[in-house]
């Protein structure tokens, strides 16, 4: 007798009309046809099943606070800092934790059971640090919250970065972070990553850096934090993330660059909807699209993931916290428009961004957790395109979410039509 026996569902790797059984959170056999019973049953009816949607970048702290003070005009990364920066006096606890919370549960709706964000920890108060360790713990047992310090105002730009940043990891904060490009020079911006990943070794915690968030080819961050990465022996635990000045240097560079991020093992994090709405802000035409080298990155063998970064805040608008969004800009940007280039889109926001967190027991074999999600759609090709409902979302066995199929009825003259927007084609 298992808890939850999922019937007839498809997979990544291809496996179609398979069973999976589920006892006490995890997964216990991945085979057609499972002579067993179970409390609860699903019939997938050929529906996809996959391992939940990892976000492995985003700012949950700034969260749905579009408006607050105003908006951002410019459409401008250095704006929406300036914004952040203003509101940063009338934030409360509560109002941080309110919005943080109601962002959970947008991102469990969309099947996103495991979410890296940044924490800003330029305000001496640390109440954006304290509101979201208190998410963490009341959340985990639905999202795995994995928090990032971050220096928003820069770590030897802002007086007390190093004091805050400490705090906040004293307090439980998960990994380091940092803003290079954002220092008052170049130089600054490599001494903050050395003494950032001094600290990494020393705290034997994670590094994820915004990085060369900016058009300027010559802002080459990157550069340095793969040789620290090197030199200090942190291979495989520091992520650079958006890379978009990589999008406008020239090839020969850049045929040095990527070697070096895959001998240092970097993760690398696009954050496909953002990087084309903030950068080439400067361009009048031909304009920029700003994300970085997804496709050549993936063909050198580096782990490249995709993240959100933001959802109706001082930087970004728009946005509902769903990943297929991202993996369906992100294929549009990097022209993934091949079979594997879709895939490698649909990996970027599960298994790539859970390889970038560190995630254990992430995916539909057996012995992993059982988190999963249902979609209505055939497989992975299909979701992208189709970006559809997601029908189930299951964390450690137990259904969290649901949703009705969608299914348009068209009145045509005098008869009734369902649409069926699924093709089964891949």
């Amino acid at each position: 007798m298992f808890d939850l026996l999922i019937r007839r569902v498809n997979l990544p790797d291809g496996q179609q009309g398979v069973d999976i059984a589920i006892a006490d959170g995890k997964i216990v056999e991945v085979r057609k046809d499972i002579a067993a019973s179970a409390v609860n049953e699903i019939d997938g009816n050929g529906a996809f099943a996959c391992p939940p949607f990892v976000d492995s970048h985003f700012h949950m702290d700034s969260a749905l606070s579009l408006g607050q003070p105003r908006l951002n005009q410019s459409g401008t990364l250095l704006e929406g800092i300036a914004l952040w920066g203003e509101l940063k006096p009338q934030l409360t606890f509560d109002a941080i934790k309110q919005r943080a919370l109601a962002m959970c549960q947008w991102s469990i709706a969309r099947g996103t059971l495991a979410i890296r964000s940044h924490v800003d920890i330029c305000d001496d108060s640390l109440l954006a640090v304290d509101a979201l360790l208190e998410v963490r713990e009341e959340m985990k047992s639905y999202i795995d919250l994995q928090l990032v310090a971050f220096p928003q105002d820069g770590y030897l730009r802002y007086p007390r970065s190093a004091e805050n940043l400490k705090r906040a990891l004293d307090r439980g904060v998960d990994v380091i972070g940092g803003i290079p490009h954002f220092e008052r020079t170049m130089a600054d911006g490599a001494e903050s990553i050395k003494q950032l990943c001094a600290l990494a070794v020393e705290r034997g915690l994670m590094v994820d850096m915004h990085c060369d968030e900016s058009d300027d080819p010559m802002s080459r961050h990157i550069e340095t934090l793969a040789c620290e990465t090197q030199r200090l022996g942190l291979q495989g635990r520091v992520t650079g993330s958006h890379l978009t000045s990589m999008h406008s240097m020239d090839n020969y560079y850049v045929s040095k660059l990527i070697p070096l991020i895959r001998e240092a093992e970097l993760h690398v994090v696009a954050n496909p909807l953002i990087n084309i709405t903030l950068q080439g802000r400067h361009d009048s035409y031909p304009k920029r699209r700003g994300m970085t080298r997804v496709p050549e990155l993936i063909a050198a063998g580096v782990n490249v993931a995709f993240g959100h970064d933001c959802v109706m805040d001082p930087w970004y608008s728009m946005g509902t916290h769903d990943m297929l969004d991202v993996a369906h800009m992100g294929m549009h940007i990097g022209q993934m428009t091949s079979l594997q280039g879709m895939q490698h889109a649909f990996d970027a926001v599960t298994v790539s961004g859970a390889k970038t967190m560190g995630l254990r027991d992430y995916g539909l074999a057996p012995g992993c957790h059982a988190d999963l999600i249902i979609l209505q759609a055939n497989s992975a090709i299909e979701a992208i395109q189709l970006r559809p409902a997601r029908l189930f979302v299951v964390r450690r066995g137990r259904v969290i979410s649901q949703t009705a199929p969608v299914q348009p009825q068209l009145t045509l003259g005098d008869s009734q039509t369902e649409v069926n927007f699924s093709k089964g084609l891949f």
